[in-house]
C-alpha cells in the first residue's frame, strides 16, 4: 500500500506573472482534500502536498507579509 497521493489527475498551473520560463512553482488545487506543489523545472520530481486549509493559511501569511 502506498502513502503517496494519486497525482495523475492533477491540473498543474503556474502564476500568469511568471512569464514563459520554467523557473516557477506549479500548483494543483483540483485534487480532493489536497493541494500539490512542484518545481516546473522538474515536473517528474518531488511534490509537496498540503491540506487546503494549510495552503490557504500559507497564502494568507504571504499576502500579509508575515514571512
Amino acid at each position: 500500500m502506498s502513502d503517496s497521493p494519486d497525482l495523475l489527475m492533477a491540473d498543474w498551473r503556474k502564476s500568469s506573472l511568471s512569464g514563459t520560463g520554467n523557473d516557477c512553482v506549479e500548483v494543483a488545487t483540483n485534487l480532493p482534500g489536497l493541494v500539490a506543489v512542484r518545481d516546473s523545472k522538474d515536473p517528474s520530481g518531488p511534490v509537496l502536498t498540503f491540506t487546503p486549509k494549510s495552503w490557504n493559511n500559507f497564502l494568507t501569511g504571504i499576502r500579509a507579509n508575515d514571512f
